[in-house]
């Protein structure tokens, strides 16, 4: 046992507490840092969305779906993965449901939240790989603002270190959860210090949102191949992070079980980056009033958008018709909503880019992604 000012040497600290009382109401870190995450993944989706044609606000439907979706996700895959801690020996099957003590699986997060959104996007008329591709920079930088959760947790810690970052760890009260063990006025601490794999994470979490919006802007992915990127990115480092960890895990053949999941999921995001080909889809409203024709010229760059938001509402969109960018453009500068092009004429635009069938995760230019009778993603 040691105690908080005994430990000269240079080391991060950790908070030690993790949950205030405000009133009758605990107020938990873990949650704060988990609803910050949420919120700057709608901001961020919320703007790629908008650049793709998608109407203001869509972010707000999508996200009623994917946040909920993706909280009961994380959690059935902790559970899943660490039945033991519920409903082995000594168990406590009712703590599953204590989402607010930590335990959030990112797979099956990601997945939870897939199929959220994916119900949302079937909703709006969006393809789903429009949602995808907008959403893959914020994710990662939500899981870095999540990871601080983990911080507060004293939780998801690596092995000792000397290095002059190395974490304190407090000795958490089991039975004050949330509050370091106290002894003589002051909290406990774990002898030692150890590596911060919840910052090594975060950081690299931010890492991989960079690459991501530098990438995609360079190579303007389409089709859901941000998404995978992110999804190869974020891989990546789980990979080697994992095995830095030292918190109980099961394992298979000596290895964590996230480093397998890891693994996998790179590989299978990696063979969906290299197969799947396509440009990026845009979009144009359908059924919806047509924005007002923009004032200051063809430079889109320098368009007011204040004069329009300042007007009335537009109702929202039936559905969205996927329009090549050359063709969105043109209906940001005129407000009016392209004509869908003849069969022959489509195929003589496409050039060598018809070579390349859509595998149906986003319709073909000027085919639309709406309500009845329409092509979904």
């Amino acid at each position: 046992m040691t105690l908080a000012s005994s430990i000269p040497q240079a080391a991060l600290p950790s908070p030690s507490t993790a949950v205030w009382q405000l009133g009758p109401l605990p107020v938990r870190a873990y949650a704060l840092c988990i609803i910050a995450g949420i919120v700057v993944a709608c901001v961020v989706t919320e703007r790629r969305l908008r650049s793709r044609g998608v109407a203001p606000g869509a972010v707000l439907d999508i996200a009623v779906w994917a946040v909920p979706a993706g909280i009961i996700g994380a959690r059935l895959y902790h559970v899943i993965t660490s039945p033991e801690k519920y409903f082995g020996a000594g168990g406590e099957p009712l703590k599953a449901f204590a989402i607010w003590e930590g335990g959030l699986g990112i797979w099956g997060g990601v997945a939870g939240g897939a199929l959220g959104a994916w119900i949302a996007a079937r909703q709006l008329g969006i393809p789903f790989a429009v949602v995808a591709d907008a959403v893959a920079p914020g994710l990662p930088l939500a899981q870095a603002v999540g990871r601080l959760g983990n911080w507060f947790n004293n939780e998801l810690y690596g092995g000792r270190t000397t290095l002059p970052w190395g974490l304190e760890i407090h000795r958490m009260d089991p039975r004050n959860p949330g509050h370091a063990e106290v002894v003589d006025g002051r909290p406990v601490l774990e002898p030692g210090l150890y590596h911060p794999t919840f910052l090594y994470e975060l950081l690299w979490n931010v890492g991989v949102a960079v690459l991501v919006l530098v990438l995609d802007r360079r190579l303007r992915l389409g089709r859901g191949r941000a998404f995978a990127l992110y999804v190869m990115g974020y891989t990546a480092g789980r990979f080697w992070i994992e095995m830095m960890r030292r918190d109980e895990a099961n394992q298979i053949l000596g290895l964590r079980l996230n480093v397998w999941t890891a693994a996998l999921v790179f590989a299978g995001a990696l063979v969906y980056f290299l197969r799947v080909r396509g440009p990026r889809a845009y979009l144009v409203p359908i059924g919806g009033a047509a924005p007002a024709a923009p004032t200051g010229g063809g430079d889109v760059s320098q368009v007011d958008l204040s004069q329009r938001e300042a007007g009335p509402k537009a109702a929202a969109p039936e559905g969205y018709r996927v329009v090549d960018e050359e063709r969105f453009r043109a209906y940001q500068e005129t407000g009016v909503v392209p004509e869908e092009p003849a069969p022959g004429a489509a195929a003589s635009d496409e050039g060598d880019a018809s070579a390349e069938a859509p595998s149906g995760d986003e319709p073909r230019d000027g085919e639309q992604a709406g309500a009845a009778g329409t092509r979904e993603s």
